[in-house]
């Protein structure tokens, strides 16, 4: 089965309601390639690699959730950006990206599909006057130590995260962001969580956590966001009845 390049994107959009967020990259469309779509690739990362393999695989689309166009970034089609973009519009390949609404989405987002990896309640938005909040807060079903909380982790992702510990509380309430989101540890501490999970930490991340008296768990940028897209792809792919494929690049970081 296929389905038009035009109903695949009506029907991610308003899915993902990419409208209601003020994004670092356009979402939906970036890159225009076949008008059918009857072979989709999914992936994190729309790097070369990846490109490389969905072109293998002879697929139509790539969906992914670190597309091209970034803020602040060089906007000239050179180097690495035009080896991807002609492998792109020469194996007439469209690119879609999603990237804070597929972070967002309640059921397939990427902070929805890491809670229910880690048996985690959500209660709320980590923004709570944020009808769209990025980040979520929960509840574990019993408190654990923060290293018992990081095995568990390290076996639903198959990466030993990073912890720094903010004290010798036990784990019971929890707030998270994937991928890059270690800036909202204050915003997680203010609202008085036991610890807060993403990908990423940076240098000032250590100090907020021992001075803020939460842990922190960095689980890896990569690693925290492989699992919305799929859920994603998988959804769009069972509706149009389509040949689906999720492609992992590994990255460690």
């Amino acid at each position: 089965m296929s389905v038009s390049l035009k109903a695949f994107l009506s029907d991610t959009n308003e899915l993902l309601k990419p409208q209601a967020f003020n994004d670092y990259c356009p979402n939906g469309l970036q890159v225009q390639g076949s008008d059918t779509i009857n072979k989709l690739v999914v992936g994190v990362t729309a790097s070369q690699a990846l490109i490389n393999r969905a072109i293998d695989e002879k697929a139509d689309a790539i969906l992914v959730h670190h597309g091209y166009f970034w803020k602040g970034e060089d906007p000239c089609i050179v180097s690495m950006k035009y080896r991807r973009i002609e492998a792109l519009i020469k194996n007439n390949i469209s690119l879609i990206a999603y990237h804070l609404p597929l972070d967002a989405h309640p059921l397939m987002g990427n902070n929805a599909q890491l809670a229910k990896r880690l048996d985690i309640t959500v209660t709320g938005g980590l923004q709570p006057d944020n009808p769209n909040s990025v980040g979520n807060v929960g509840r574990l079903a019993a408190p654990v130590s923060a290293e018992k909380f990081c095995q568990q982790v390290n076996a639903a992702l198959g990466r030993e995260p990073l912890l720094i510990k903010g004290g010798d509380q036990l784990i019971e309430t929890i707030g998270w962001c994937t991928g890059g989101a270690q800036g909202y540890i204050d915003q997680a501490a203010s609202l008085g969580v036991d610890a807060y999970l993403s990908g990423e930490i940076s240098e000032p991340t250590v100090h907020s956590a021992k001075e803020l008296g939460i842990h922190y768990i960095a689980a890896g940028h990569h690693a925290t966001e492989r699992y919305g897209v799929q859920a994603v792809g998988k959804y769009m792919a069972e509706k149009f009845n389509l040949d689906y494929q999720f492609i992992d690049i590994d990255n460690p970081v």
